[in-house]
């Protein structure tokens, strides 16, 4: 069964550099990284590089439910594409495209079975839109 892929996008303004280390510095992960103001990222670890683990705690900030995501590296392009697998085997791309004074992100990730697609859209949608936010205001 071919998986189902799902693309969400954005144009930050902001040099692609800047981007590039917002996304990936633990430091900032920690602050954008969540889909609605009542959950939070308190900590993440990053070792960007082929064959490196990533995982990032994300928790409702009430403490009732809480998630550990994570992967391994599969391709580093500095400035250009990360590829990983997440820790359950699905597969994600994010492309990095200077574009005059912004810098488009696409990320395309393989949706998992237990959610509509349309609700993990929404969610990684939001957490792309909180990265945006983030990095303009920053």
């Amino acid at each position: 069964m071919e998986k189902i892929k799902i693309t969400v996008e954005n144009n930050v303004n902001a040099p692609l550099e800047k981007v590039w280390e917002y996304w990936n510095a633990p430091e900032h992960i920690t602050q954008w990284n969540s889909a609605s103001p009542d959950w939070h990222t308190p900590r993440s670890e990053n070792d960007l590089r082929a064959g490196g683990k990533f995982t990032s705690r994300m928790e409702a900030k009430d403490g009732s439910f809480g998630f550990d995501f994570g992967g391994t590296y599969d391709e580093v392009i500095p400035h250009e594409k990360i590829s990983y697998t997440m820790d359950d085997g699905r597969k994600t791309e994010i492309t990095f495209i200077q574009e005059g004074s912004e810098t488009k992100v696409i990320e395309t990730f393989e949706a998992e079975t237990q959610n509509p697609v349309e609700m993990q859209q929404g969610g990684w949608q939001a957490i792309l839109d909180n990265f945006k936010k983030y990095v303009e205001t920053n």
